[in-house]
């Protein structure tokens, strides 16, 4: 695992993350006005929030496989291109990955309108569970014992931090009051498929050797493409609603943009780092982004921190070293054992050249007698 591209990777995830999530929010809170008329009455000139986001959504998806689409041109790999679409095995990947991961948010949505804020809180940090209990179940993928460990410790640093964070009232009423068996069942599944979704992901590379870009453009066009299917249904008025919405208020259609165009800019890093590192990295990375953030303002802000989560934190490294220093290890053996490997395959040469020239000497002293 080069530095340079985990450096890449995390700084590529959390900025277009940062970028992406305030231009979600600008295009959800933003009262849009029109555009003031003498024929309009000003009843009608009231500012209205945008709420179609199964139409932002499926536009998000289209220009990131745009994105996608351009860049495997860009890059010169058009054989790639055509060869992504002739497997059909790989085709039924891509669209279980695309439904999964379409169905996989309303789930996670609809269960923060019942579980309580605590509850929510460990629900994002725990992602890395289910992605290593789908691995096992669905795909028999072994781990070894610091695996677990590195995944406890995240784990647990994270959901320490967060549950140990000062709470707005605001955020805090955010949540439900308190938790009901539907809500936690709702979070629960919303976990498990995304645990899924990340393990087909991790298999897909494994089975098919594909790259990120070619997953980026099948998933989203995928993806994409079920999202219209529903919007496309008769007694559905999600879609006329929302193009009705874009010709009234204008200026909507330009946040859409940069917010599609941000996501589809994040999800090129997303699958880079799928591509290079996996899974458990990207998760890792997504689920202590809020950790490595709030310390950020630490150093920069002079923000304080209390004990607990100065403890969490350091939970959240030790799993982050251990990682390190066990690949570390296993790199430094693997080049140890090439390198015993390279000298006893020189010396064999060797032997064998002496071996050659003896016989040859031989040979030649048996001529003289003669």
């Amino acid at each position: 695992m080069s530095l340079l591209k985990v450096l890449f990777c995390v700084t590529g995830i959390y900025v277009c993350f940062l970028t992406w999530g305030v231009l979600q929010e600008r295009v959800s809170t933003t009262p849009y006005n029109k555009i003031s008329n003498n024929d309009i009455n000003e009843s009608s000139l009231k500012p209205k929030h945008f709420r179609h986001f199964i139409f932002l959504n499926t536009i998000q998806s289209f220009t990131a496989s745009i994105v996608a689409l351009c860049h495997l041109i860009g890059t010169g790999n058009k054989s790639i291109l055509k060869n992504n679409f002739k497997n059909p095995d790989l085709l039924f990947r891509y669209l279980q990955v695309a439904f999964l991961q379409s169905v996989g948010s309303p789930f996670g949505y609809q269960s923060l309108k019942h579980i309580d804020y605590p509850t929510m809180i460990l629900g994002k940090s725990c992602k890395l569970v289910p992605v290593m209990l789908m691995n096992v179940l669905l795909y028999r993928k072994r781990f070894p014992l610091y695996k677990y460990i590195v995944v406890f410790l995240i784990t647990l640093g994270v959901s320490g931090f967060m549950l140990l964070q000062p709470i707005s009232e605001k955020k805090r009423a955010g949540g439900a009051a308190s938790n009901s068996i539907y809500g936690i069942l709702l979070l629960s599944v919303s976990l498990l498929v995304d645990g899924v979704t990340n393990a087909t992901q991790d298999q897909i590379f494994h089975k098919y050797k594909v790259t990120g870009q070619q997953m980026m453009l099948s998933m989203n066009l995928f993806g994409g493409s079920l999202m219209l299917g529903y919007l496309l249904i008769p007694w559905n008025s999600e879609l006329g609603n929302a193009v009705n919405f874009c010709f009234e208020y204008p200026a909507v259609i330009k946040d859409i943009m940069l917010f599609s165009l941000c996501g589809a800019l994040g999800q090129c890093f997303i699958f880079y780092a799928l591509q290079n590192f996996g899974s458990f990295f990207l998760v890792t990375v997504t689920v202590t982004r809020k950790l490595f953030t709030m310390l950020l303002s630490v150093f920069w802000f002079n923000h304080q921190l209390s004990f607990g989560q100065w403890v969490a934190v350091a939970c959240v490294f030790s799993g982050i070293a251990l990682e390190a220093f066990v690949k570390q290890s296993e790199k430094r053996r693997l080049e140890k054992n090439f390198e015993i490997k390279e000298k006893e395959k020189g010396l064999s040469n060797k032997n064998g050249y002496y071996k050659k020239q003896s016989s040859s000497s031989s040979e030649k002293g048996s001529t003289k007698i003669e």
